[in-house]
């Protein structure tokens, strides 16, 4: 690892901008590349229409865009569903590829605010309609109220507490 040189911050920054000129010829020749097959394409598919002057000529036009139209549909529907059939075919490869590895990826749940009678609905249907109230069938007790508790909370003034403490440190001392 010693005997590597490493590139300079000015040289490694060099040779990011010329590959980023490069990329950038090469963004813009395959642009213009696309457009020129997009023209040569259309231009072959779409010639430039002669628009007749008799209402028969134009009858026969528009019969002949119709049947082209139609035959470009069917078209679009063939490549649409192979589109579809080779998509379903990767997402079933992929499947297949995660359950090869033997990992899962769980995905995130949710966290879902839901009541227990809205849970049971959901979970049941609408047609039962269950009332759970959790509340209702608890057992009630009635709380007692402790002597000490009642002390506490008549403590009172805390001032009056430790002149009470004073008398009695007075009470040791004699």
């Amino acid at each position: 690892m010693a005997s590597e040189k490493r590139l300079s911050a000015r040289r490694k920054h060099t040779l990011k901008s010329c590959m980023l000129v490069v990329a950038g010829t090469m963004l813009e020749a395959e642009a213009e590349a696309k457009a020129k097959e997009r023209e040569r394409f259309l231009s072959e598919k779409c010639p430039p229409i002669e628009l007749p002057h008799s209402k028969e000529e134009l009858l026969e036009l528009c019969k002949k865009l119709h049947e082209q139209i139609d035959i470009s549909e069917e078209e679009r529907y063939c490549i649409e569903f192979k589109l579809n059939m080779t998509l379903n075919e990767v997402k079933d490869l992929n499947i297949k590829i995660v359950d090869l590895r033997g990992k899962f990826k769980r995905p995130r749940l949710k966290k879902v605010r839901m009541s227990a009678d809205a849970m049971l609905k959901a979970l049941l249907g609408s047609k039962h309609t269950v009332n759970m109230d959790l509340r209702a069938n608890l057992k009630q007790v009635k709380k007692e109220v402790k002597e000490e508790d009642k002390q506490l909370r008549d403590v009172g003034d805390w001032r009056k507490n430790i002149e009470d403490k004073t008398d009695r440190k007075k009470m040791f001392d004699s």
